[in-house]
């Protein structure tokens, strides 16, 4: 398997943890590379990653990335369960994608525009997403250790990278107790750890100015 991915991106820290939790081979192409950015311009022309290639099959989207993993390579963890749990699991997903994920990012790239092409109505829309989305996890997390209850899943490899850097861009507020605990112990998690790691090289990249945290 090939992995066209770039180690501070978000959506590659997501498919990246679904490898590395269930010690998956694969060859890392870091988009840090001019020459891996000419190639995933061939695969794809849209040039968005992460992109997995695999039995000369172009996979794309993080979520359908690591579906086709647990198909084609499964491991030990079953990270998007059978059945009614699998539903759960789809929707927690699609929430970190979108209403963490998203805001997260409006908030972030608006700042790498020219100043008289901010978006400050759009910002303070995403901000306050993030104000909303935030005591509604807290609640939802009580008396769970991941995000869809005792197992880690598909949503927990959405919720890592998306509370990772929300928390930068947007800090999860003291009143919620049970979201700041749950996005600790993702960041123990070993798989996170690792992403976490592997991405400090490139902190200067985050346009806000990274905290020095975490």
């Amino acid at each position: 398997m090939k992995l066209y991915a770039h180690p501070f991106s978000s959506y590659s820290q997501k498919v990246l943890i679904a490898l590395y939790e269930n010690a998956l081979s694969f060859e890392y192409h870091n988009l840090e590379s001019p020459t891996v950015k000419a190639e995933l311009a061939r695969l794809w022309p849209l040039k968005r990653f992460p992109v997995l290639v695999d039995e000369g099959r172009t996979l794309l989207e993080s979520s359908t990335i690591i579906e086709y993993l647990q198909l084609r390579h499964p491991g030990p963890g079953t990270l998007v369960p059978a059945g009614e749990a699998g539903i759960e699991v789809h929707m927690l997903d699609r929430l970190f994608d979108n209403y963490v994920m998203t805001p997260m990012q409006k908030v972030v790239l608006d700042k790498l525009r020219p100043a008289t092409e901010c978006d400050r109505f759009g910002v303070a829309e995403a901000r306050a997403m993030l104000d909303k989305i935030y005591p509604w996890l807290d609640q939802h997390l009580a008396g769970r250790a991941w995000a869809a209850g005792e197992y880690f899943t598909l949503a927990d490899c959405a919720a890592a990278p998306a509370l990772f850097y929300a928390d930068w861009a947007h800090e999860i507020p003291s009143t919620c107790p049970q979201l700041r605990a749950y996005r600790a112990r993702l960041l123990a998690r070993p798989s996170v750890a690792r992403v976490v790691d592997e991405a400090r090289p490139y902190r200067h990249y985050f346009p806000l100015g990274a905290p020095q945290r975490d």
